[in-house]
């Protein structure tokens, strides 16, 4: 048998720890791949998508790649470190440490090298699927289809071979320093009792606490400047929480006998210290990167929904004109004509009401005054409640959700400010009005009929029109709504064409931002897959001993499923724990409920991760379970 042999079985007798690091390697090449793909698509080359967009996908391959440097990195040496006692074995045999630095490139290499063609292989299966997902979410006309990418596969091979030829140099290096006995001993040496600093503890829980409670308490834009301090206290607070609070809390857990002593308790804590103690580094990595992924696709997808939502409820029309700067009547009816004239030729029924705005001195303030007629007529056009003031009073109107000019209430302002006739007659504002109904997005009067002739002259006026659709589809409004801004620019608004077009410039970024969430949260169940595995052989020869003296396979099962869930699911509660104060932390600062969106992110993930840890579970436990027959 060749050495090269010798390194291609040993790959083989540890398929079982490696198989973890090459599936996540080749998801990582098919996500690499998959960048390439577009980024190399003669229909991108072409100039049929977003500039930006497209250096996005570039500069998201990149962060793939340099992230994928450090989870191999990171891969290899979890490998070593169970593989300690080998190392030793073979040292005894004769092997110099140039030859086993020799055995562990080219087992590096070996693996490299299929975990990039297979991930290669993966793309190009499922190349034409991800083009038609992306041609709904990019928001693309033309049709992205399959080619052979000759260019890419070159570059992923290039690029990934590059990788894992410079990670197998560098890892083979590690084992240079460790002494023989250190070697043999692998996992036998005592590890001592876990010991957690009282102090440190409380550290961890005041820490955690007074992050969550700030930012839970922020709003606004004081959002912004208490994130960076939240973060790392936070990011701090994780760490001693893994590293203390975890092991204090399991010690006190251990001296309460009606605890410890029932059941099956004893066999669990008396080893869920040190696996605290072991894992607490991974645990503190995994929950930051989960935290990250959570956080970064539940910002993306809540912000994309707030801007959407926001457009809607603050334009209930299809179409809406303003030409904004008070232009003359002759100008305003060839654009309304213009604005009929394309509408028709798509074939759409609409509904219209034209008015002219008109604002008067209120006080200190230019504040719009409607007639109640007027604000009916709109109002009627999309089935909105009617308000009749009495001659004596006025409404003060403002749009809930929309970003006003006067300040966060402009309604305050209004509410407080009695309008002056020129008759002396004074009018009190009586109550506060929520509605869209015109276009104005600052507070604005409605006042009676009767009194309006009342107000004097004007300090400034323009005009108002807008159309509501009644037959027609999204696709027909979306070219009118185009037609519309080619003929007018911004005196022409569509809700219908504004939400294609943010969707189009934010499908990428979402699109971008999932598939790297998606990378990193892999990343981090392979993590917790490594450590579990690392210590496999010393679980079996453990429960090997214990079944000799009575345990059942039940309890084994039993203990088995609470160490694998603690495992699993401890950093991954914190980080939807994280994730969620985040979010809710997005939700203050833009004053808009991301209660749904932020569920549904966290939600999808939570079930990825119950489905990967009932499927670790499987065969884990069966695997013990082959162990004590």
């Amino acid at each position: 048998m060749t050495f090269r042999q010798f390194a291609f079985n040993n790959v083989l007798r540890n398929k079982r720890l490696y198989i973890a690091y090459f599936l996540s390697s080749m998801f990582t090449v098919m996500v690499f791949f998959t960048f390439a793909i577009f980024s190399f698509h003669p229909t991108f080359s072409e100039g049929a998508i977003n500039e930006n967009a497209l250096f996005g996908m570039t500069v998201a391959g990149g962060i793939i790649y340099v992230f994928s440097f450090f989870f191999i990195l990171y891969s290899m040496s979890s490998f070593l470190q169970s593989r300690r006692k080998e190392f030793g074995l073979l040292i005894m045999l004769g092997a110099s440490d140039k030859q086993i630095r020799l055995m562990v490139f080219l087992e590096n290499i070996l693996i490299g090298f299929a975990a990039t063609i297979g991930g290669i292989g993966m793309g190009l299966l499922f190349a034409k699927a991800i083009l038609l997902i992306a041609e709904n979410v990019l928001i693309i006309e033309e049709s992205l289809h399959f080619y052979i990418p000759t260019l890419a596969i070159v570059v992923t091979f290039i690029s990934f071979f590059i990788l894992f030829f410079f990670i197998s140099i560098f890892v083979s290096f590690i084992l240079r320093t460790k002494k023989l006995v250190d070697l043999l001993k692998g996992d036998k040496q005592s590890k001592g009792e876990p010991k957690a600093s009282i102090l440190l503890s409380i550290l961890a829980a005041l820490l955690l606490i007074g992050g969550y409670s700030t930012a839970l308490y922020v709003e606004g834009i004081a959002v912004m400047f208490a994130m960076v301090p939240v973060i790392i206290v936070v990011t701090l607070g994780t760490y001693l929480f893994f590293t203390q609070l975890s092991v204090f809390v399991i010690r006190l857990l251990k001296r309460n006998k009606s605890v410890f002593w029932r059941k099956t308790n004893m066999l669990l804590f008396s080893d869920l210290s040190f696996r605290m103690k072991d894992n607490a580094r991974t645990f503190f990595m995994v929950a930051i990167i989960s935290t990250v992924a959570f956080s970064a696709i539940g910002t993306l997808y809540g912000f994309q929904s707030y801007l959407t939502k926001g457009i809607k409820d603050v334009n209930p029309y299809t179409f809406s004109y303003s030409p904004f700067g008070g232009a003359n009547n002759e100008e305003v009816e060839r654009d309304i004509e213009v604005m009929n004239r394309i509408i028709k030729e798509e074939k759409i029924e609409t509904k219209m009401e034209a008015l002219l705005l008109q604002k008067f001195q209120v006080g200190e303030m230019e504040v719009l005054v409607a007639k109640a007629s007027d604000y009916n007529r709109f109002a009627a056009l999309i089935n909105r409640e009617k308000l009749h003031p009495k001659e004596n009073e006025a409404f003060v109107v403002e749009q809930s959700d929309a970003i006003v000019m006067d300040g966060p209430k402009a309604s305050e302002r209004l509410l407080g400010t009695n309008i002056s006739l020129i008759n002396g007659q004074v009018i009190s504002p009586s109550r506060v009005v929520e509605s869209a109904v015109l276009t104005e997005i600052n507070g604005y009067y409605v006042v009676h009929d009767n009194v309006y002739d009342q107000l004097g002259t004007p300090v400034y006026t323009d005009w108002s029109a807008v159309w509501v659709a009644q037959n027609a589809n999204t696709d027909q409004l979306i070219e009118t709504g185009r037609k519309l801004e080619e003929e007018l620019q911004y005196k022409a608004f569509s809700v219908d064409y504004t939400l294609f077009d943010i969707n189009k410039a934010f499908g990428p970024i979402l699109f971008i931002g999932l598939f790297i969430g998606i990378v990193f949260f892999v990343s981090a169940g392979s993590f917790l897959y490594f450590r579990l595995f690392s210590d496999f052989d010393e679980e079996k020869r453990k429960f090997r001993s214990i079944s000799k003296i009575g345990l059942t396979e039940s309890e084994m099962k039993r203990v088995v499923n609470r160490q694998i869930a603690l495992l699993f699911f401890s950093p991954i509660v914190v980080a939807l724990i994280h994730g969620a104060v985040a979010l809710t932390a997005l939700s203050n600062f833009f004053n808009y409920n991301l209660t749904v969106e932020a569920s549904l992110v966290l939600g999808c993930f939570a079930v990825i991760q119950i489905a990967y840890f009932l499927i670790v579970r499987y065969f884990y436990i069966k695997q013990i379970k082959n162990a004590l027959r």
